[in-house]
């Protein structure tokens, strides 16, 4: 059977994309940090779908985790066929502020060990003419809010840009851009969210199908259902000042 390798594969998005995936037949590398949720979460998938799961414990905000899960992208032995970059946290951040250790791991966890491992997947499934990088992006990449915008604006350009030195190559891939998704996401980061209308929340597993069926079509940019679809529309092609002012709206109802 096929294999992926799904960063932040423990938890929310993560672990949605484990669930498709296992239910697609592939096989599993987990990856995070926390070694007792890895277990839980590999003995219930492979009891539930019936694949092998294997885990790889790994903080990617140090880099010689990030290469260590780079040399099992590249595997010749244990090929992945799909890699989700996934991996990722919340930020709620002051550009101005003189302590700047999150922002620093954000970099290392959301931007470099995405291209470290995009590049590791890239030349494997290159070699072998087939394959496929999922790179977690975010809505929030078009619009302007601290840290976490910049750093998702880099995933989903990185993105486009990885797919044209692997085009006709066999190899695809994919940024995948959701609004918001209910996970713990937010939570964790200490973001609130209770002023958000639940019309606008997506279910995680929903999500993760759309995403899935624009990957097995090839698409480069993914925004998975149709009301983020309107809003990323919305937010490429209005006035940039328009799109900061929503942006200062948005951060003041989640200060």
């Amino acid at each position: 059977m096929p294999t992926a390798l799904i960063t932040g594969g423990t938890s929310g998005i993560g672990a949605a994309f484990a669930r498709a995936l296992a239910a697609d037949g592939f096989d599993l590398v987990l990856v995070a940090r926390d070694i007792e949720r890895l277990a839980e979460s590999a003995s219930g998938l492979e009891a539930r779908y019936n694949i092998d799961v294997e885990t790889l414990p790994a903080d990617l905000s140090q880099r010689e985790e990030i290469d260590k899960v780079a040399s099992r992208v590249e595997d010749e032995d244990h090929p992945i066929e799909i890699l989700v970059n996934n991996a990722g946290f919340g930020l709620h951040s002051d550009l101005l502020k003189r302590d700047y250790e999150i922002d620093v791991k954000a970099f290392d966890v959301m931007c470099l060990a995405v291209f470290v491992l995009g590049a590791a997947a890239g030349r494997a499934m290159k070699a072998r003419g087939h394959g496929h990088i999922v790179n977690i992006s975010s809505l929030a990449s078009w619009i302007a809010q601290g840290n976490y915008s910049p750093i998702k604006a880099y995933v989903r350009s990185y993105s486009e840009g990885l797919a044209n030195q692997l085009y006709q190559t066999g190899v695809g891939v994919t940024a995948v851009c959701p609004g918001w998704v209910r996970t713990e996401f937010h939570e964790r980061a200490g973001i609130r969210t209770s002023k958000i209308p639940n019309f606008i929340w997506v279910d995680a597993d929903r999500m993760v199908r759309e995403a899935l069926r624009d990957v097995r079509r090839g698409k480069v940019i993914s925004v998975p259902t149709k009301r983020w679809k309107v809003a990323a529309f919305l937010a490429a092609h209005a006035p940039r000042g328009a799109v900061r002012w929503a942006s200062r709206l948005l951060m003041k109802s989640r200060a």
